[in-house]
């Protein structure tokens, strides 16, 4: 156990050495304006060249920085959090293999080789989701692979698209023929990655992970990698004529059903997964928008306060004996106030409180969609799903945090673990002060400016405080009416898109492989095959006994008839 421990703990030194090494290289390269390509030759072969790619630029070192910084912090967390179990050195490893694929992913410009990470997020992922061996992780896990398989089906698809027109390298196009159907296979790739309608139900089912895991693969990892995909290839995507249309419809329905969603959830890990759905929706409508770097801004912000909301948590989870239900929360501002702290922190970033790390990114987008020339359904449907941002953060705190005292048992020792603290206010830090400092010395988004009347400027703030206003006082009254309590399945069931990517496919599955059984392994393969041979080989043989039969027979008749024929002749 102790060598265990000491290998998570050099492993966290090395992740937050590498993260600050890498931050300040991604400031010289953006003060320089620098960035290094480098190509590597495999094979050529006819006219397609094979070659391997590595882009080092300011966007993939501070992401890359960040990455590992929230890697580090869950390493930390896990060293305490994952102590009893038996197999935590295998964990630890897995982890590691985790953020080396999302790390590959995050340097490859290459669509071919970009595989090597892509499906190392998948295949780690699945194994992670199953950690716990038992049915829930199992069928969770099936459901994730599945549905982020048809993403790695789309990358192949394009990877052949590619093949066939002599490129390797998708960056180096200019215009082609097929450009709309390489961007449509890219982004349903990006969509598939980052869990967006119709694939959301795979992300509330991977909470069978365990909770550190959740942390890493809900902030920056896998569920991000869609994003940074179509971030990547933006400047290829933009040239679809449909895009920007298809992204923003799927983007805002998105938003608004994992804001319903988590409305009406009483998981604690599933609310927050539901709020990571909605938080990939405004990064999806960001990109939609032509926006791409301010997309960055939102998941680096977005990455720092939800892996501390996992942490705290997984803080809550721990001392609570295991319990995930919010309805059988209380008082935990006064058990656990660090980390109750730390959570408050995470809420109101997610809200787009002032001046937090979510307030830079999520106003300004918000601000430039009131700008862009979109339908006023889209603009309502914006908003509506920024106002459910806070319906649930407020819900969660206050059926969790400050909710009366319910009687039940609770062991608090989660403040008194240094495990637990150091990362949970490490990214309680950044996700205080590194909205401001991105926005006003590192990131530069490269804006025209625009400009919006006081009405419209206001009206962000306006929404955040008027929906924390109406959640207060009108959050017990609305869950008790019987018209919303009718729709309470079809609602936190994601729209019915949970069953509906499950059900029908296990039905479908189970009656094809019932007609498979009994029409081909019970019934042609038999008849041509063991069972067949059998009966036609017995029928022959029972055949072949008669005639034999019939012939010793006559055989029989016929001696005796000579033979009598033969004594009268001679008598």
């Amino acid at each position: 156990m102790y060598s265990i421990l000491k290998l998570s703990s050099v492993s966290s030194v090395l992740l937050f050495f590498y993260s600050g090494f890498v931050f300040v290289m991604s400031f010289w390269f953006m003060m320089n304006n620098k960035c290094f390509f480098i190509e590597w030759v495999i094979l050529n072969l006819s006219s397609c060249s094979m070659k391997m790619s590595i882009v080092i630029d300011d966007i993939s070192l501070s992401f890359s920085s960040v990455v590992c910084l929230i890697s580090g912090c869950v390493m930390i967390f896990s060293s305490s959090y994952m102590a009893h179990d038996v197999f935590l050195g295998r964990f630890i490893w897995l982890v590691m293999l985790f953020v080396l694929s999302m790390n590959m992913f995050i340097f490859i410009p290459s669509l071919p080789a970009l595989l090597l990470g892509w499906d190392g997020l998948g295949i780690v992922s699945f194994i992670l989701v199953i950690y716990y061996q038992n049915s829930k992780s199992l069928s969770a896990g099936m459901l994730t692979v599945l549905i982020n398989r048809i993403g790695d089906i789309m990358i192949l698809v394009s990877v052949s698209i590619l093949v066939i027109l002599g490129y390797w390298n998708i960056m180096m196009l200019e215009s082609f023929m097929f450009s709309s159907y390489l961007s449509l296979c890219i982004l349903i790739a990006g969509m598939t990655k980052s869990a967006q309608m119709p694939f959301s139900s795979w992300l509330p089912a991977a909470m069978a992970a365990p909770t550190p895991v959740s942390a890493l693969v809900h902030s920056s990892t896998l569920v991000t990698a869609g994003v940074f995909l179509l971030i990547r290839f933006f400047p290829v995507l933009e040239k679809w004529d449909m895009f920007s249309s298809l992204l923003l419809m799927i983007s805002v329905c998105t938003m608004l059903m994992a804001g319903v969603g988590a409305s009406y959830e009483n998981d604690l890990k599933k609310i927050i997964a539901l709020s990571t759905l909605s938080q990939l929706g405004v990064m999806m409508m960001s990109l939609a928008l032509g926006l791409p770097m301010l997309a960055l801004f939102h998941l680096y912000t977005h990455a720092l306060f939800k892996a501390l909301l996992f942490l705290c948590a997984g803080a809550i989870i721990h001392s609570g004996e295991g319990n995930q239900d919010i309805r059988l929360m209380n008082m935990m501002y006064y058990q656990l106030p660090l980390t109750s702290s730390c959570m408050n922190i995470a809420n109101m970033s997610l809200c787009g409180g002032l001046f937090l790390s979510g307030f830079y990114s999520k106003d300004l987008i918000l601000e430039l969609s009131l700008f862009n020339s979109i339908s006023l359904l889209m603009i309502v449907m914006i908003f509506l799903g920024t106002a459910l941002t806070i319906v649930y953060s407020v819900r969660l705190s206050f059926m969790s945090l400050w909710s009366v005292n319910k009687g039940i048992g609770f062991h608090s020792s989660g403040d008194f673990n240094v495990y637990f603290n150091f990362p949970m206010v490490v990214l309680s830090l950044t996700a205080i002060m590194l909205g401001a400092m991105l926005q006003y010395s590192f990131l530069s988004f490269e804006l025209n400016s625009f400009l919006l009347p006081i009405w419209q400027k206001s009206i962000v703030l306006i929404i955040v405080l008027m929906m924390v206003v109406v959640t207060m006082v009108f959050l017990k009254k609305f869950y008790c009416n019987k018209f919303v309590s009718k729709l309470s399945s079809f609602l936190s069931l994601m729209w019915f898109l949970v069953p509906l990517s499950t059900y029908p496919f296990v039905k479908f599955s189970m009656i094809t492989g019932t007609y498979v059984l009994k029409s081909i392994d019970q019934g042609w393969v038999e008849i041509l095959g063991g069972q067949g041979s059998f009966s036609v080989m017995t029928t022959l043989s029972k055949a072949g006994q008669m005639i034999q039969l019939k012939m010793f027979n006559f055989l029989v008749v016929f001696m005796i008839s000579l033979m009598i024929v033969v004594y009268f002749v001679f008598m």
